[in-house]
C-alpha cells in the first residue's frame, strides 16, 4: 500500500530514521533531497533564518501535495518534513524521500515533491544578513502575522 505524509517541525529531525520509513520489499529506489541553510543569498551574507508557517494550512496544502505525487508517479511511499523557527547555517530545513520500484518515478516523484512545497505550502522563509538588515524572501506570500508552529 502506497503511503505519503507531510510534516511540519520546530525541531531537528533525523533522516535515516525517515529513511527506514520507506522500506519496503517492493521498492528497488529510494531518491531524497536535504535543502539546508546556506551562508549567502543574492549576493548578501547570510547568517541565519527563520521559516514561519501558517501550521493548518500548511500542513493541509502538504497533504494534497503529496497526495498528488502519489496519483502522478508509481511510487511506494513519500515523506517530506519542513522545518520552521529559527535555523542556524548548514542545518537541514528540508527533507524529501521518495521510494518505488524504480529509479525514474523516483527521482521524478521528488523534485515534484521539493519544487510544488515550495510553490504551494504557506512556509515563509526570513533570512538574517551579516550587514544587511533581514528580509523575507518571496513577499507575495507573507501574511501580516505569520504564525509560527
Amino acid at each position: 500500500m502506497s503511503q505519503a505524509l507531510f510534516q511540519i517541525s520546530n525541531q531537528v529531525f533525523d533522516p535515516a530514521t525517515l529513511r527506514q520509513e520507506l522500506l519496503a520489499t517492493s521498492s528497488g529506489a529510494y531518491v531524497s533531497f536535504e535543502g539546508w541553510v546556506r551562508d549567502h543569498h543574492a549576493g548578501k551574507l547570510v547568517s541565519s533564518l527563520s521559516y514561519h508557517a501558517h501550521p493548518r494550512l500548511a500542513l493541509s496544502e502538504g497533504e494534497r501535495v503529496m497526495q498528488d505525487a502519489l496519483h502522478r508517479f508509481a511510487i511506494k511511499g513519500a515523506l517530506c518534513v519542513h522545518r520552521v523557527g529559527a535555523l542556524q547555517l548548514s542545518e537541514l530545513a528540508v527533507w524529501v524521500g521518495v521510494s518505488a520500484g524504480h529509479r525514474d518515478a523516483a527521482f521524478a516523484a521528488t523534485r515534484f515533491i521539493i519544487d510544488e512545497i515550495k510553490a504551494r505550502v504557506p512556509i515563509w522563509k526570513h533570512e538574517h544578513y551579516f550587514a544587511a538588515p533581514p528580509q523575507w524572501l518571496h513577499q507575495n506570500f507573507v501574511p501580516q502575522n505569520p504564525a509560527s508552529s
